[in-house]
């Protein structure tokens, strides 16, 4: 690698760490947990039949109340930050599914209800084929998986 590149991610790297040190102690944990849970669920969706997966994710087809205490919907959009903060910085892809299923865990260990989204669409880019997305909520407010969620059409909910 050549100095300039080098010098550039010496420069990423001290902004990853000026970004850690702002962040509170409970971001951080969050932040810690959300990375592991994303490997986590990452290597279940590789590995586990589905079902098995969809076991750990609450009732099927069921939705969450949609009204959420305050101290309990901040903490979830802590959460889904947190998610969506550590699957960028993840070695192994934390696509939606991924991302989805460790904020539903997360979320599930702190008792807040929320529900996890399954959906489905034509794929514009290669016709005749689905493209498929998954999102989470809690009450109307969406933790994961925000963007282009509406052109989905919902097949599947766990809450």
């Amino acid at each position: 690698m050549n100095e300039t590149g080098n010098k550039t991610r010496l420069k990423s790297l001290k902004k990853t760490l000026a970004k850690w040190r702002r962040r509170s102690r409970e971001e951080r944990i969050l932040l810690l947990e959300a990375f592991v849970l994303l490997g986590a669920a990452r290597l279940g969706v590789l590995i586990l039949p589905f079902r098995r997966l969809a076991g750990s994710l609450g009732a099927h087809m069921k939705v969450a109340d949609a009204t959420i205490p305050p101290a309990d919907l901040h903490l979830a959009r802590m959460v889904g930050g947190a998610v969506r903060s550590a699957a960028n910085y993840t070695p192994w892809e934390s696509v939606c599914l991924p991302q989805a299923v460790a904020a539903r865990w997360m979320l599930k260990r702190r008792r807040i209800p929320a529900t996890l989204y399954l959906g489905v669409a034509k794929d514009v880019t290669a016709p005749g084929t689905l493209a498929a997305h998954a999102w989470v909520s809690c009450g109307s407010v969406i933790l994961t998986g925000a963007k282009g969620h509406r052109q989905y059409t919902v097949v599947s909910t766990f809450s």
